[in-house]
């Protein structure tokens, strides 16, 4: 997360050009949403997973980081690929997802989902609900996404869960009962699926990696480079991991 930030604040202000970063999580790793409040989270049974816990700079709800991959996009807001309101660069930017996803075989679409009301749940998972225009097989999402603004810049994360339970997350959440807690799982696996529900074998981090990059690419007419990390923003990213992100008076503020 702090690499992420830092990432942002440098193609914010123009040191570094668009950015688009793909990684990984070990250990694994529950992430809180911005605002988040961490009494969604049983810390106990959390240990005992033996996950780690961080609070992303983006919104949405709480997201288990295993055997998936991961992306994030960092840009100036300038940047005409992330231009008008939240859910018109989104719109836009999921043109790129989609087309990866055809690079692996899989037809997704992204679509309205849910009326206002609905959108509206106090709910702690963020792929048991679909926002409007996320990305969904079979009605099942299968990429959860989110956005922040933050002075001049634009920071789009996103997980993509490749294989596994997609209701382990549950373990680690706060519920009243345990029969509260099977529910949610149970509803969660109606709503959200891994990538390999819907292949003959599983998709690689490298292949679905080489899928995005080949899907951004085509969708929004782009040609990208690999890039590494400057010192300066390395230096950031240390910064803001001591201040932030590895400290809990951020993590669990709310």
């Amino acid at each position: 997360m702090a690499v992420d930030e830092a990432i942002l604040e440098s193609t914010a202000g123009f040191q570094q050009p668009t950015t688009l970063r793909l990684y990984a999580w070990n250990p694994y790793c529950l992430s809180l949403g911005h605002a988040q409040t961490i009494t969604d989270i049983d810390l106990d049974r959390l240990q005992a997973s033996r996950w780690q816990l961080v609070r992303r700079p983006t919104g949405g709800k709480a997201i288990l980081h295993a055997n998936e991959l991961t992306y994030c996009i960092c840009a100036s807001k300038k940047d005409p690929h992330v231009q008008g309101s939240v859910l018109e660069s989104y719109q836009h930017l999921s043109q790129g997802l989609i087309n990866a996803m055809q690079f692996v075989n899989l037809k997704a679409i992204s679509e309205p989902h849910k009326s206002p009301a609905e959108r509206n749940t106090t709910k702690p998972i963020c792929f048991e609900i679909p926002s409007d225009y996320e990305i969904t097989m079979h009605g099942k999402k299968i990429i959860g996404s989110a956005q922040a603004r933050k002075k001049d810049g634009v920071l789009q994360h996103g997980a993509i869960p490749l294989f596994g339970d997609i209701t382990r997350i549950t373990q680690a959440l706060s519920y009243s009962t345990e029969e509260e807690r099977s529910q949610a799982a149970a509803l969660l696996n109606e709503r959200a699926a891994v990538l390999e529900t819907f292949t003959a074998e599983k998709i690689t981090w490298k292949k679905m990696a080489h899928a995005l990059i080949c899907g951004f690419e085509n969708a929004l007419g782009i040609k990208m480079t690999i890039g590494r990390l400057s010192d300066s923003e390395r230096e950031r990213a240390k910064q803001l991991m001591e201040e932030k992100y590895a400290n809990d008076e951020w993590t669990k503020r709310l």
